[in-house]
């Protein structure tokens, strides 16, 4: 994720730079506070320090305001980039194609934006100040104390680079942790979310023991990777303190030395005074300060960075569903027909088409089956019959309007999908029903009812509670509820189906055929299938190996 010099980024930095102000200001304190205690210790009173004093007081006063609003302004804006961050991700979850091979699964992607996008929150608000403040607070300090002594400063200077060394060697070590950590976070999510979609199934099959089992192994993985970010974290912060330990305490036994004249030399001026000295011992700890920060906050940077790395990589660009985000709007209009010239399509990575110059042509109110084996592309057409997927070339023509990037949410607003395996939200039939589209009134969904034949289903009003995933209904009532779904659709012109009666016994598929049969008199009808009962109730079938009958 690359951030763009926005006015929100100068804002980001200006927090940054209020941060490094409240650290500078530690530079007139200590130096009004060396000149009175040398002024004191020269025989000076009470009126001798009271101007220094008050300078230290005003100063101190202003440190901790320009440090809150640096802090307060950083963090703001950090939740801002935050936010974009997960817009744009969201945005190309939301366009991605079903037909993109890259599709992140649903568990890992909402671990990434719930869970691991938090982490660029620290690394925004917290380490990218402090980052400032090592690039510019150290070398003005160091700068200070070799006006005073060289000797002083080179011991700083020496002590300086052994810390982003040890530094940097822990950090490569630290990111490679913390993306093995959210790897095997993503990886447990998505398992998790599996096992509670297909929860029915591994209870009917027995296999609740070897699923807990499972979760508990990657737990304990997760745990492990946890353990080992900390690890680190702490190896971090020991190294720098002991560094920084070393540094401070080198420049006090040299002052010390110094002052008591056993060490004559590292002075400009031959010797230095008691307030020179105590300036020096002043600001060799804020010195390490802004390193010690940095550790403090490595561990953001690490968890951060890999974040950044997850969301760019939910962020990439791929496969995108035409007018994705486009307004469907339906309405009424004629029923269209299909017309498909010269289509070429394949899928990412593969070495053969799936189509290469085909063409098909299916009439208004026509009803149709695809039969082919499976994996002949039947789903794939289907697919790009209703703007799922951009063609490589050709032309798709629905009613008499070409299938554009432009023109597709329009279209789609007057066609119904019903898969193999519908998805369905927790809430009321009703709701599964209109899915929030306010034209879908109470009368339209009871009418939508009655032509899938779940009177006895639904409930009264159609508020019947359901359960994530359909929960509580059979695999037939399932599908007579998509077929609901889908006649409830204003305007609906066309219908595709994808294998609806695939899996379903003798009677539960004779009563989904009655239910779409229904759905489709009077509206076009193109659906994918290997049922003989299906196909001999449709107008015509195409075979896509090129024979139709």
């Amino acid at each position: 994720m690359t951030v763009a010099r926005t006015p929100t980024v100068r804002r980001l930095e200006a927090g940054s730079l209020l941060s490094v102000l409240a650290a500078l200001i530690w530079l007139p304190q200590a130096a009004l506070l060396a000149h009175a205690v040398q002024r004191l210790a020269a025989g000076g009173g009470l009126g001798d320090v009271l101007v220094p004093a008050a300078l230290v007081l005003g100063l101190g006063l202003l440190r901790p305001l320009a440090e809150a609003a640096g802090v307060r302004l950083s963090y703001r804006r950090a939740r801002h980039l935050l936010g974009e961050a997960r817009s744009h991700a969201l945005r190309r979850l939301a366009t991605g194609s079903p037909l993109d091979p890259r599709r992140h699964p649903a568990g890992l992607a909402a671990s990434v934006l719930a869970e691991q996008a938090e982490t660029l929150l620290p690394y925004l608000s917290r380490f990218q100040p402090v980052r400032l403040r090592v690039a510019l607070v150290p070398p003005l300090i160091l700068a200070a104390v070799f006006s005073q002594s060289w000797l002083a400063a080179l011991i700083l200077l020496l002590a300086a680079p052994l810390i982003p060394v040890f530094m940097a060697l822990v950090g490569w070590r630290a990111k490679a942790a913390s993306e093995a950590q959210m790897i095997e976070m993503g990886g447990m999510n998505a398992f998790l979310l599996d096992r509670l979609r297909g929860l029915a199934t591994i209870r009917g099959l027995g296999a609740i023991e070897a699923t807990a089992e499972r979760l508990a192994a990657s737990a304990r993985g997760l745990q492990q990777r946890t353990m080992a970010v900390l690890r680190i974290a702490f190896l971090s912060s020991a190294v720098l303190e002991l560094f920084s330990a070393l540094g401070v305490a080198m420049v006090a036994v040299y002052v010390g030395f110094h002052l008591l004249g056993q060490l004559e030399f590292g002075a400009w001026g031959g010797k230095l005074d008691l307030g020179q000295g105590l300036f020096i011992l002043m600001l060799a700890p804020a010195f390490f300060e802004p390193l010690r920060d940095l550790s403090a906050v490595w561990h953001d940077r690490a968890a951060g960075v890999a974040a950044e790395e997850s969301l760019a990589r939910l962020a990439a660009p791929g496969l995108e569903v035409p007018g994705a985000l486009d307004e469907a709007v339906g309405g009424a209009g004629a029923v269209p027909g299909v017309e498909i010239s010269h289509l070429h399509f394949r899928h990412e990575g593969a070495a053969e088409p799936v189509f290469a110059d085909f063409s098909l042509s299916i009439r208004p109110g026509e009803h149709v089956a695809l039969t082919a084996p499976s994996g002949s592309g039947k789903s794939t057409l289907l697919s790009l019959i209703v703007g799922l997927a951009p063609a490589e070339s050709g032309a798709i023509v629905l009613g008499g309007t070409a299938l554009t990037a432009g023109t597709a949410a329009q279209l789609r607003g007057r066609i119904a999908w019903i898969g193999q395996r519908p998805h369905f939200f927790a809430g009321t039939v009703r709701g599964n029903i209109a899915l929030g589209r306010p034209c879908v009134d109470l009368p339209a969904v009871l009418d939508a009812v009655a032509l899938a034949r779940l009177q006895g289903v639904a409930g009264s009003a159609a508020t019947r509670d359901l359960g994530e995933g359909g929960g509580g209904l059979s695999g037939g009532e399932q599908l007579r509820l998509a077929i609901a779904r889908a006649a409830a659709t204003p305007g609906l012109g066309l219908v595709i189906a994808d294998e609806p009666t695939a899996h379903l016994d003798r009677a539960t598929a004779a009563e989904v055929t009655t239910g779409l049969l229904a759905l489709a008199e009077g509206r076009t009808l193109i659906l994918a299938t290997h049922d003989p009962v299906l196909i001999a109730a449709m107008d015509r079938q195409i075979m896509l190996a090129g024979q139709a009958s």
